[in-house]
């Protein structure tokens, strides 16, 4: 089993908002605020996707942009790889990743 590690909500969302950004250069018809903030629901971590955006991406184009933001976290949680997740609920769609098991949520 991996080591637990713990790191700061403030460490993750400014490696977020990188990841973000570069994926945004990737993906130019995904136009997210790379300084949204994160929400932490259903174990996912992720950007909610405003629902004009949404409306416009296909399921591929979403799946994409989540699994190019996750591939640029690696350093920001201890070089560990977490994979895209798309998650869409209620009528709301979140493009983000799995929490990994090992990473305890602190401050």
């Amino acid at each position: 089993m991996a080591k637990a590690m713990s790191i700061s909500v403030d460490k993750l969302s400014s490696a977020v908002a990188a990841a973000v950004k570069a994926a945004v250069e990737q993906h130019p018809k995904v136009k997210l605020d790379p300084a949204s903030p994160l929400t932490a629901s259903y174990l996912i971590w992720g950007i909610p996707v405003p629902d004009a955006l949404a409306g416009t991406l296909t399921v591929r184009e979403t799946q994409a942009f989540a699994t190019e933001v996750a591939a640029k976290l690696g350093p920001a949680l201890s070089g560990q790889t977490v994979a895209g997740a798309v998650f869409s609920h209620g009528g709301h769609l979140i493009l983000g990743f799995p929490v990994p098991p090992e990473i305890l949520i602190g401050r």
